[in-house]
């Protein structure tokens, strides 16, 4: 079983920038690939971007590619994703996930452990 708490949500301006942080608890972090995925008012969750246990494998959605950069500390069972050039269609409630596969994968199923998500919203 692995525990997940995000933090680092808030209000921007757009432009601005955040960075997520997520804590892992439980068993072995640096076993699991993670997500981070984002869910819009009225809107189906989505990912965002994904890395290997290893660091080494990123993906991200082409919403958020040259913008977003996903990036974890198996020594501090943190997973971090920094979002710059912030834009109003940015805004949702983030979730960080973890899953047991090898490779990097989009999709929500694919998951088997979240976070409680923490809310970003940036201004125009």
């Amino acid at each position: 079983q692995v525990q997940l708490v995000e933090s680092g949500g808030g209000l921007v301006q757009a432009g601005g920038s955040l960075r997520l942080s997520c804590a892992a608890s439980g068993r072995t972090f640096s076993s699991y690939s993670m997500g981070w995925f984002r869910q819009a008012p009225g809107k189906e969750r989505e990912f965002v971007a994904g890395i290997s246990w290893s660091g080494v494998n990123t993906r991200y959605a082409d919403s958020v590619k040259g913008r977003f950069t996903i990036s974890r500390d198996n020594a501090k069972n943190t997973v971090y994703l920094q979002m710059n050039s912030l834009k109003p269609e940015d805004t949702a409630v983030y979730y960080c996930a973890a899953n047991e596969l090898t490779m990097v994968v989009v999709t929500t199923t694919n998951y088997d452990y979240w976070g409680q998500g923490t809310q970003v919203t940036v201004s125009s």
